[in-house]
C-alpha cells in the first residue's frame, strides 16, 4: 500500500517513515509548500492531508486529483506521528474507500 502524507513537518520525516514501515506501508511526505504536488503523487492508494500545515491551494490541488483518480482522502488537523499512526490503523481496519474517506 502506498500512502502520501501532505502537510507533514520536515523534522519528523524519519519518524513518519518509521511509523509507516511498522505497518508495511510505503510513505511519501510533502510539507505542502511544493509546487505541482499532483505530478509527484504517483500511484498513491490513500492520501492524508494535515490541514494545519498545508496551504489552501495545495489542499485544493490534491483533493481534485484524488477525486479524479478515486483515491480516498483523510483530513487530520495535527501533523504529529501519533496522528499518522491512527490514520494508518483506521485505514487498515476499513480499507474500503467510502469507509476511510472523511
Amino acid at each position: 500500500m502506498a500512502v502520501v502524507l501532505i502537510g507533514g513537518m520536515d523534522r519528523l520525516y524519519r519518524q513518519y517513515v518509521g511509523a509507516a514501515e511498522e505497518r508495511g506501508v510505503a510513505l511519501k511526505v510533502f510539507n505542502g509548500q511544493e509546487r505541482s504536488i499532483e505530478k509527484q503523487l504517483g500511484g498513491a492508494d490513500f492520501l492524508i492531508i494535515c490541514t494545519a500545515k498545508v496551504s489552501h491551494s495545495a489542499k485544493r490541488e490534491v483533493l481534485c486529483y484524488a477525486r479524479r483518480k478515486g483515491i480516498p482522502v483523510r483530513f487530520v488537523h495535527s501533523a504529529g506521528v501519533s496522528s499518522l499512526r491512527c490514520c494508518l490503523q483506521e485505514c487498515a481496519v476499513c480499507p474500503a474507500a467510502a469507509a476511510c474517506n472523511r
